[in-house]
Protein backbone atom coordinates (compact mmCIF):
# COMPACT_ATOMS: atom_id res chain seq x y z
CA UNK A 1 0.00 0.00 0.00
CA UNK A 2 2.77 2.55 -0.12
CA UNK A 3 2.52 3.19 -3.58
CA UNK A 4 -1.26 4.63 -2.20
CA UNK A 5 0.54 7.19 0.26
CA UNK A 6 -0.19 10.44 -1.66
CA UNK A 7 -3.34 9.29 -0.75
CA UNK A 8 -3.03 10.20 2.50
CA UNK A 9 0.22 12.88 3.00
CA UNK A 10 1.63 13.36 5.96
CA UNK A 11 2.34 16.75 7.47
CA UNK A 12 5.69 18.38 7.20
CA UNK A 13 7.12 21.23 8.68
CA UNK A 14 10.23 23.10 8.48
CA UNK A 15 13.21 21.43 9.64
CA UNK A 16 16.97 22.47 9.84
CA UNK A 17 18.11 21.24 6.55
CA UNK A 18 14.55 22.45 5.00
CA UNK A 19 15.89 26.38 6.77
CA UNK A 20 19.35 25.62 5.12
CA UNK A 21 18.33 24.65 1.76
CA UNK A 22 15.97 27.99 1.52
CA UNK A 23 18.78 30.32 3.12
CA UNK A 24 21.24 28.92 0.36
CA UNK A 25 18.36 29.03 -1.75
CA UNK A 26 17.60 32.89 -1.20
CA UNK A 27 21.41 33.73 -1.02
CA UNK A 28 21.63 32.63 -4.43
CA UNK A 29 18.70 34.01 -6.13
CA UNK A 30 20.14 37.80 -4.77
CA UNK A 31 23.53 37.33 -6.47
CA UNK A 32 21.69 36.44 -9.92
CA UNK A 33 19.14 38.54 -9.78
CA UNK A 34 21.46 41.78 -10.31
CA UNK A 35 22.83 39.72 -13.37
CA UNK A 36 19.22 38.76 -14.94
CA UNK A 37 18.64 42.58 -14.83
CA UNK A 38 20.97 43.68 -17.12
CA UNK A 39 20.29 41.03 -19.91
CA UNK A 40 18.26 41.43 -22.58
CA UNK A 41 14.42 42.26 -22.65
CA UNK A 42 12.42 38.99 -22.26
CA UNK A 43 10.99 37.23 -25.29
CA UNK A 44 7.70 38.19 -26.70
CA UNK A 45 4.93 35.75 -25.33
CA UNK A 46 3.16 33.43 -27.30
CA UNK A 47 0.09 33.27 -29.03
CA UNK A 48 -2.43 31.92 -26.41
CA UNK A 49 -3.71 28.54 -27.11
CA UNK A 50 -7.18 28.02 -28.14
CA UNK A 51 -7.36 25.07 -25.82
CA UNK A 52 -8.05 28.15 -22.92
CA UNK A 53 -10.98 30.56 -22.79
CA UNK A 54 -9.05 32.26 -19.45
CA UNK A 55 -5.58 32.17 -21.18
CA UNK A 56 -6.95 34.08 -23.51
CA UNK A 57 -8.19 36.81 -21.49
CA UNK A 58 -6.43 36.53 -18.15
CA UNK A 59 -7.59 38.28 -15.54
CA UNK A 60 -4.73 40.94 -13.99
CA UNK A 61 -4.48 40.74 -10.35
CA UNK A 62 -6.55 43.71 -8.49
CA UNK A 63 -4.10 43.87 -5.96
CA UNK A 64 -0.43 44.96 -7.24
CA UNK A 65 0.27 48.56 -6.38
CA UNK A 66 2.21 50.42 -8.50
CA UNK A 67 5.48 51.36 -7.12
CA UNK A 68 4.96 49.45 -3.67
CA UNK A 69 8.60 48.42 -3.44
CA UNK A 70 7.26 46.37 -0.63
CA UNK A 71 5.53 43.78 -2.18
CA UNK A 72 6.91 40.98 -4.52
CA UNK A 73 5.04 38.11 -6.22
CA UNK A 74 6.80 34.41 -6.26
CA UNK A 75 5.52 31.46 -8.86
CA UNK A 76 6.05 27.97 -8.39
CA UNK A 77 7.04 26.48 -11.79
CA UNK A 78 5.52 22.92 -12.59
CA UNK A 79 2.45 23.45 -13.84
CA UNK A 80 1.84 26.80 -12.63
CA UNK A 81 4.20 28.74 -14.94
CA UNK A 82 5.02 25.61 -16.95
CA UNK A 83 3.04 22.68 -18.37
CA UNK A 84 4.48 19.75 -16.86
CA UNK A 85 7.27 19.17 -14.88
CA UNK A 86 10.81 20.78 -15.89
CA UNK A 87 12.46 17.82 -15.07
CA UNK A 88 11.52 15.63 -17.26
CA UNK A 89 12.35 17.52 -20.24
CA UNK A 90 15.30 18.53 -18.92
CA UNK A 91 16.00 14.74 -18.92
CA UNK A 92 14.98 14.50 -22.55
CA UNK A 93 17.58 16.93 -22.66
CA UNK A 94 20.21 15.00 -21.59
CA UNK A 95 19.39 11.77 -22.87
CA UNK A 96 19.53 13.67 -26.40
CA UNK A 97 23.36 14.13 -25.58
CA UNK A 98 24.16 10.59 -24.39
CA UNK A 99 23.80 11.48 -20.54
CA UNK A 100 22.38 7.88 -20.07
CA UNK A 101 20.75 5.34 -21.57
CA UNK A 102 17.00 4.80 -23.14
CA UNK A 103 16.35 2.68 -19.56
CA UNK A 104 16.67 5.50 -17.28
CA UNK A 105 14.74 7.96 -19.87
CA UNK A 106 11.86 5.31 -19.49
CA UNK A 107 12.44 5.98 -15.82
CA UNK A 108 12.17 9.68 -15.97
CA UNK A 109 9.16 9.47 -18.20
CA UNK A 110 7.44 6.70 -15.54
CA UNK A 111 8.26 9.85 -12.40
CA UNK A 112 6.33 12.17 -15.20
CA UNK A 113 3.73 10.25 -15.09
CA UNK A 114 3.44 9.65 -11.70
CA UNK A 115 3.40 13.27 -11.19
CA UNK A 116 0.67 14.13 -13.51
CA UNK A 117 -1.43 11.13 -11.70
CA UNK A 118 -0.55 10.78 -8.10
CA UNK A 119 1.28 14.72 -7.21
CA UNK A 120 4.61 14.91 -5.56
CA UNK A 121 5.06 12.05 -3.01
CA UNK A 122 7.90 12.21 -1.40
CA UNK A 123 9.51 8.93 -2.19
CA UNK A 124 9.14 9.71 -5.49
CA UNK A 125 10.77 12.70 -5.94
CA UNK A 126 13.63 11.40 -3.69
CA UNK A 127 13.74 8.59 -6.20
CA UNK A 128 13.89 11.31 -8.96
CA UNK A 129 16.62 13.45 -6.91
CA UNK A 130 18.31 10.55 -7.20
CA UNK A 131 18.80 9.55 -11.02
CA UNK A 132 19.23 13.17 -11.91
CA UNK A 133 22.22 13.55 -9.20
CA UNK A 134 23.92 10.51 -10.40
CA UNK A 135 23.87 11.78 -13.64
CA UNK A 136 25.20 15.25 -13.30
CA UNK A 137 28.18 14.41 -10.54
CA UNK A 138 31.50 15.43 -11.86
CA UNK A 139 30.17 17.34 -14.54
CA UNK A 140 30.87 21.12 -14.65
CA UNK A 141 27.96 23.32 -13.82
CA UNK A 142 28.77 25.58 -17.19
CA UNK A 143 28.00 22.31 -19.32
CA UNK A 144 24.67 22.01 -17.37
CA UNK A 145 23.56 25.61 -17.99
CA UNK A 146 24.10 25.46 -21.48
CA UNK A 147 21.74 22.51 -22.19
CA UNK A 148 19.38 24.38 -19.92
CA UNK A 149 19.51 27.03 -22.71
CA UNK A 150 19.12 24.50 -25.66
CA UNK A 151 16.37 22.74 -23.33
CA UNK A 152 14.03 25.82 -22.64
CA UNK A 153 14.46 26.47 -26.67
CA UNK A 154 13.64 22.91 -27.66
CA UNK A 155 11.09 22.15 -24.74
CA UNK A 156 9.89 24.86 -22.59
CA UNK A 157 8.99 28.05 -24.41
CA UNK A 158 6.18 26.64 -25.84
CA UNK A 159 4.66 25.09 -22.56
CA UNK A 160 4.69 28.67 -20.72
CA UNK A 161 0.83 29.14 -19.41
CA UNK A 162 0.12 32.44 -21.03
CA UNK A 163 -2.18 32.99 -18.54
CA UNK A 164 -0.12 32.64 -15.89
CA UNK A 165 2.69 35.03 -17.42
CA UNK A 166 -0.15 37.54 -17.87
CA UNK A 167 -0.21 37.40 -14.22
CA UNK A 168 3.03 38.08 -13.56
CA UNK A 169 3.66 40.83 -16.03
CA UNK A 170 0.84 42.88 -13.93
CA UNK A 171 3.45 42.75 -11.01
CA UNK A 172 6.46 43.69 -13.13
CA UNK A 173 4.51 46.21 -14.84
CA UNK A 174 3.64 47.48 -10.87
CA UNK A 175 7.35 47.94 -10.31
CA UNK A 176 7.77 44.82 -8.53
CA UNK A 177 10.05 41.86 -8.02
CA UNK A 178 9.00 38.67 -9.60
CA UNK A 179 10.64 35.34 -8.63
CA UNK A 180 10.42 31.87 -9.34
CA UNK A 181 10.07 29.32 -6.57
CA UNK A 182 11.18 25.72 -7.91
CA UNK A 183 12.67 22.52 -6.63
CA UNK A 184 14.33 22.41 -9.70
CA UNK A 185 18.46 23.52 -9.83
CA UNK A 186 18.42 27.40 -9.22
CA UNK A 187 20.67 27.07 -12.27
CA UNK A 188 17.72 25.84 -14.53
CA UNK A 189 15.40 28.03 -13.28
CA UNK A 190 17.34 31.39 -13.43
CA UNK A 191 17.65 30.19 -16.94
CA UNK A 192 13.51 30.23 -17.18
CA UNK A 193 13.23 33.11 -15.20
CA UNK A 194 15.33 35.25 -17.42
CA UNK A 195 13.65 34.14 -20.53
CA UNK A 196 10.52 35.07 -18.88
CA UNK A 197 12.15 38.61 -18.05
CA UNK A 198 11.33 37.53 -14.21
CA UNK A 199 13.18 39.08 -11.58
CA UNK A 200 15.21 35.88 -10.80
CA UNK A 201 14.44 32.39 -9.01
CA UNK A 202 14.50 30.30 -6.19
CA UNK A 203 15.56 26.63 -6.67
CA UNK A 204 17.61 23.86 -5.51
CA UNK A 205 21.42 24.43 -4.62
CA UNK A 206 23.55 21.60 -5.55
CA UNK A 207 26.92 21.60 -4.32
CA UNK A 208 29.72 22.45 -6.51
CA UNK A 209 34.08 22.61 -5.86
CA UNK A 210 35.70 24.06 -9.03
CA UNK A 211 32.53 24.70 -11.08
CA UNK A 212 32.24 20.72 -11.04
CA UNK A 213 28.75 18.77 -9.57
CA UNK A 214 29.74 16.88 -6.04
CA UNK A 215 26.20 15.23 -6.02
CA UNK A 216 25.14 16.41 -3.31
CA UNK A 217 22.62 19.19 -2.34
CA UNK A 218 22.99 22.36 0.16
CA UNK A 219 20.29 21.32 2.72
CA UNK A 220 17.76 19.52 0.69
CA UNK A 221 15.39 19.80 -2.63
CA UNK A 222 13.44 23.56 -2.30
CA UNK A 223 10.11 21.15 -1.65
CA UNK A 224 7.36 21.91 0.94
CA UNK A 225 8.63 23.90 3.84
CA UNK A 226 11.68 24.39 2.01
CA UNK A 227 10.30 26.97 -0.20
CA UNK A 228 8.49 28.70 2.09
CA UNK A 229 11.63 29.11 4.05
CA UNK A 230 13.10 30.53 1.00
CA UNK A 231 10.40 33.66 0.40
CA UNK A 232 11.00 33.74 4.17
CA UNK A 233 14.53 34.37 4.11
CA UNK A 234 14.57 36.37 0.57
CA UNK A 235 12.05 38.64 1.83
CA UNK A 236 14.10 39.83 4.88
CA UNK A 237 17.07 39.90 2.73
CA UNK A 238 15.18 41.92 0.48
CA UNK A 239 13.17 44.02 3.43
CA UNK A 240 9.53 42.69 1.23
CA UNK A 241 6.49 42.66 3.80
CA UNK A 242 5.20 39.45 3.01
CA UNK A 243 1.67 40.71 4.10
CA UNK A 244 1.94 42.66 0.92
CA UNK A 245 2.93 39.82 -1.23
CA UNK A 246 1.52 37.47 -3.72
CA UNK A 247 2.29 33.19 -4.41
CA UNK A 248 1.18 31.41 -6.77
CA UNK A 249 1.18 27.50 -7.07
CA UNK A 250 -1.16 24.18 -8.09
CA UNK A 251 0.08 22.00 -5.74
CA UNK A 252 -1.24 21.14 -1.95
CA UNK A 253 2.67 20.79 -1.12
CA UNK A 254 3.05 24.71 -1.70
CA UNK A 255 0.31 25.60 1.22
CA UNK A 256 3.16 26.22 3.69
CA UNK A 257 4.48 28.97 0.78
CA UNK A 258 0.86 30.27 0.03
CA UNK A 259 0.18 31.08 3.66
CA UNK A 260 3.16 33.50 4.06
CA UNK A 261 1.66 36.10 1.77
CA UNK A 262 -1.59 38.15 2.04
CA UNK A 263 -2.33 37.03 -1.42
CA UNK A 264 -2.49 33.91 -2.34
CA UNK A 265 -3.15 32.00 -5.85
CA UNK A 266 -3.97 28.30 -6.47
CA UNK A 267 -3.16 28.38 -10.18
CA UNK A 268 -4.68 25.42 -12.02
CA UNK A 269 -4.76 23.81 -8.34
CA UNK A 270 -4.87 19.84 -7.73
CA UNK A 271 -7.62 18.59 -5.83
CA UNK A 272 -6.50 18.92 -2.27
CA UNK A 273 -5.36 22.62 -3.04
CA UNK A 274 -8.42 23.95 -4.86
CA UNK A 275 -10.52 22.60 -1.93
CA UNK A 276 -8.29 24.38 0.74
CA UNK A 277 -8.13 27.38 -1.53
CA UNK A 278 -11.82 27.57 -1.62
CA UNK A 279 -12.53 26.89 2.33
CA UNK A 280 -10.07 30.10 2.71
CA UNK A 281 -11.64 32.38 0.16
CA UNK A 282 -8.35 32.10 -1.92
CA UNK A 283 -8.05 32.95 -5.62
CA UNK A 284 -8.00 30.92 -8.33
CA UNK A 285 -7.11 30.54 -11.60
CA UNK A 286 -7.22 27.37 -14.08
CA UNK A 287 -5.84 27.71 -17.35
CA UNK A 288 -6.35 24.10 -18.62
CA UNK A 289 -9.51 23.25 -20.53
CA UNK A 290 -12.15 21.43 -18.66
CA UNK A 291 -10.93 17.94 -20.47
CA UNK A 292 -7.05 18.45 -19.90
CA UNK A 293 -7.99 19.45 -16.16
CA UNK A 294 -9.96 15.84 -16.05
CA UNK A 295 -6.83 14.13 -17.36
CA UNK A 296 -4.68 15.12 -14.58
CA UNK A 297 -6.89 13.95 -11.98
CA UNK A 298 -6.32 13.65 -8.39
CA UNK A 299 -3.85 16.38 -8.16
CA UNK A 300 -3.14 18.49 -11.63
CA UNK A 301 0.17 17.89 -13.27
CA UNK A 302 2.40 19.15 -10.74
CA UNK A 303 6.16 18.43 -10.58
CA UNK A 304 9.56 18.05 -9.05
CA UNK A 305 10.83 20.85 -10.93
CA UNK A 306 14.15 19.35 -9.82
CA UNK A 307 15.72 21.77 -13.05
CA UNK A 308 16.12 25.09 -12.22
CA UNK A 309 16.70 26.10 -8.88
CA UNK A 310 20.16 25.44 -7.43
CA UNK A 311 23.18 23.85 -9.37
CA UNK A 312 22.75 23.08 -13.04
CA UNK A 313 20.44 21.03 -13.65
CA UNK A 314 19.73 18.21 -11.24
CA UNK A 315 19.97 19.45 -8.20
CA UNK A 316 16.45 18.85 -6.90
CA UNK A 317 17.14 15.25 -7.95
CA UNK A 318 19.78 14.61 -5.05
CA UNK A 319 19.44 11.62 -3.77
CA UNK A 320 18.14 11.55 -0.34
CA UNK A 321 18.00 7.77 0.93
CA UNK A 322 20.50 8.28 3.82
Amino acid sequence: MAALGWLHPRRRFATARSVLAGEASAEAARKTSQELSQELPPEPSPEPSQESAEAKKPEAPDFPVVGDDKAAAFFDLDNTVLQGAALFYFGRGLYKRKFFQRQELARFIWQQTWFRLAGEDPGHLADARESALSIVKGHRVAELISIGEAVYDDYLAERIWSGTRALAQAHLDAGQKVWLVTAAPVEMATIIARRLGLTGALGTVAESVHGVYTGKLVGEPLHGPAKAEAVRALAAAEGLDLARCAAYSDSHNDIPMLSLVGHPYAINPDAKLRKYARARDWRLRDYRTGRKAAKVGIPAAAGVGALAGGAAAAVALHRRRH
